[in-house]
């Protein structure tokens, strides 16, 4: 089944700061020109591959002198800016070795929020693979937002192995696997081998997140594995670190955590829905709302919808949660948030007596919805 899944097709490969940077010392160029040959033999196998990376904030606080990595945005962007000069340099220096071309791109959160830029992103990365570059990808710190941001590059990962269809997303971490515990803590946890990305007691496992150099943790990397699994994409997670890691996986080699998609891969609209993280508000929904989304894959009317929350526009991204606060949709609205709270709960009939007049009779249509 491993081997099954490492087989050719695109690979998006997320490589993390600690491992980039060997832990804040400064870019690992040793290990970088190590993965890259793997890279080069994963091409040459007929894969298509993508990189994630990061790095860029821990080495720039390198170059500056930081040991800690600050919290205020404009010192990360500064950071960023230092440090992406050479991130960039060591990926083009390094596979150059090869005879191979790299590409640069720099994504933000309002590049995939927004349909057009959200295709544009995904054209121009297939157009590299088809044109056998490697796309070296990182969050645009420098520019980002703090509201904008993708929060840590595992979440980038596994939005770009949705923008290129891939079929396998691997995260290269500073721990060799998953675990059911964690083993610093409890030395009996066992190394999770393969699980399914939509099985609940993951989020127990995954513990706490973050690190001092990174944003991410094991949640974040099942969050990725849960976004890729969308487009149809497996996710393993492994650490960065074994010897020939890569080209070991690409064997089906007993290493790491497999996690593996449970649903049929989203048409690209409803991907898009699906991966679009800036959800303007929420209509909190009844039960009976709730079945029909679940059961009948129909739209959402406002007659099922008990109270809404937030201040969005008509055509904003909104989430459908439950009482208890469960999401289990997001769709465009058709309404605004006033409109929505003037509506809500109401038949479709009774729009124009109380709006005077009538837009849609669905509050977010089911071409426009997308279950979560």
């Amino acid at each position: 089944m491993r081997a099954a899944h490492a087989g050719a097709g695109r690979w998006v490969v997320k490589i993390g700061s600690a491992l980039l940077t060997a832990c804040g010392a400064g870019l690992d160029m040793a290990a970088i020109n190590a993965w890259v040959a793997q890279l080069v033999r994963l091409r040459a196998q007929g894969r298509q591959v993508v990189v994630v990376s990061s790095g860029a904030v821990a080495e720039g606080m390198r170059r500056l002198g930081w040991e800690r990595r600050p919290d205020a945005i404009h010192d990360l962007q500064a950071a960023a800016a230092v440090g992406q000069m050479g991130l960039v340099q060591a990926w083009e220096s390094c596979f150059q070795t090869h005879g191979v071309h790299t590409a640069q791109v720099l994504l933000t959160h309002d590049d995939l929020a927004d349909r057009r830029r959200y295709l544009n992103a995904r054209s121009t990365l297939r157009t590299l693979l088809d044109l056998g570059v490697v796309p070296i990808v990182n969050e645009n710190d420098t520019v980002a937002f703090d509201e904008l941001r993708f929060g840590d590059n595992d979440t980038l990962g596994g939005l770009v192995a949705n923008l290129v269809e891939a079929k396998l997303l691997v995260l290269l971490t500073d721990r060799d696997a998953m675990y059911d515990a964690d083993p610093a803590q409890n030395p009996a946890a066992q190394r999770l081998a393969t699980a399914h990305t939509a099985d609940p007691a993951l989020d127990a496992m995954a513990g706490p997140s973050g690190g001092p150099l990174g944003r991410g943790g094991m949640q974040t990397k099942l969050r990725a594995a849960r976004l890729a699994a969308r487009s149809g994409a497996a996710t393993w997670i492994v650490g960065g670190a074994i010897e020939n890691v890569l080209t070991e996986l690409a064997e089906g080699a007993d290493i790491g955590t497999l996690l593996l998609p449970e649903q049929e891969p989203l048409q690209a609209r409803k991907l898009w829905l699906a991966g679009n993280l800036r959800v303007r508000g929420r209509l909190h929904i009844d039960a009976g709302a709730e079945r029909v989304l679940r059961q009948a894959g129909r739209s959402l009317l406002a007659v099922g919808v008990t109270a809404v929350e937030g201040d969005f526009r008509r055509g904003d991204l909104v989430a459908c949660v439950t009482a208890d606060g469960r999401e289990v949709a997001r769709g465009l609205c058709n309404y605004g948030a006033e409109e929505a709270r003037q509506i809500k709960g109401l038949p479709s009939s009774r729009f124009a007596e109380v709006l005077g007049y009538v837009d849609e009779p669905e509050l977010v249509h089911r071409d426009n919805l997308v279950l979560t």
